[in-house]
């Protein structure tokens, strides 16, 4: 006897309200006779189910019966829906099958006011496999095997994967490297050719306080931009930063990470941004400017 296909009997009874016995056969893949010894087993255990017999008979769940709620407030019944919904992008199947059942254990409809969607513009079923590649190796305790782009251009890696991370619009892989014998995040649409090894590897705890590349040296800077940039100001920067001087100027006061990549980010703003400070970012844009120039005459 499957319990697990008594307990999905009750929840398809509990959205269907009504069945039959050859539909019930039909949908758990066995037969009537043994959808009826279900039927007298859950019976048994204080399951308020009964049948009818004749042309609108059927299967049927007594309608006052709700399972155990576990003593959830309707905020917080809400707040796991929403959760769940939130979540589809990452386990499309396993969360849609985990709000039916939730719905129906709270008998409540359900607002669908909110939709989050990690994907891409530009992603495809690839970047999809990939992270479901990740996913199981965590879960497993399988070590990967990866090519990764940086700026010493790409390197393989050897990994012992630990956690899936999304932080400021970018998902990152935290794992122990062991090449390194240390832990390193690692962004996942850097990560090509991610190979699954037939190798487990024990369980290991990164340091406490390990926040390598997510928590970064920030430096703060004074910048200037006009209204044709205006659109990116306000999707790339806190509002709070932002201090509006006219109808075609904004000044931005705020801290940047300090890192190679803040320069081509500022100069992906062209002429509609001025640096006030500091004087030595300045300086970097000035060289990368000269680089760029001798590259267009040589």
């Amino acid at each position: 006897m499957s319990t697990n296909r008594l307990f999905g009997m009750v929840y398809y009874l509990l959205n269907h309200q009504k069945t039959t016995t050859a539909a019930l056969a039909a949908h758990f893949e066995v037969s009537t006779r043994t959808i009826c010894r279900d039927i007298n087993t859950l019976s048994s255990v204080g399951i308020p189910i009964y049948t009818e017999t004749g042309r609108s008979g059927g299967v049927y769940l007594l309608s006052h019966f709700i399972l155990d709620k576990v003593f959830l407030s309707k905020e917080e019944q809400n707040n796991m829906l929403t959760l769940l919904k939130g979540t589809r992008q990452i386990n499309p199947q396993m969360s849609d099958q985990s709000f039916d059942k939730l719905s129906a254990l709270f008998d409540k409809s359900f607002d669908d006011w909110l939709e989050i969607d990690f994907t891409a513009w530009y992603q495809n079923n690839r970047h999809d496999e990939k992270f479901t590649r990740l996913k199981n190796s965590i879960l497993n305790k399988t070590q990967i095997k990866f090519s990764y782009a940086s700026k010493n251009g790409l390197q393989k890696r050897c990994c012992c994967p630990y956690k899936l991370i999304f932080k400021s619009q970018a998902w990152y892989l935290q794992a122990f490297d062991l090449d390194k014998d240390d832990f390193r995040n690692f962004k996942i649409n850097r990560m090509s050719s991610v190979e699954v090894l037939h190798q487990n590897f024990q369980s290991i705890l990164p340091p406490e306080k390990f926040e390598q590349n997510l928590s970064r040296k920030m430096m703060p800077v004074k910048l200037v931009f006009t209204k044709e940039v205006f659109y990116r100001v306000y999707d790339e920067f806190d509002h709070n930063d932002i201090l509006e001087i006219d109808a075609n100027t904004v000044n931005v006061q705020t801290q940047l990470p300090d890192e190679e990549w803040l320069v081509q980010y500022l100069l992906s703003f062209g002429r509609y941004l001025k640096v006030l400070e500091p004087t030595s970012i300045k300086q970097r844009m000035q060289s990368e400017l000269d680089a760029v120039y001798d590259n267009l005459i040589n």
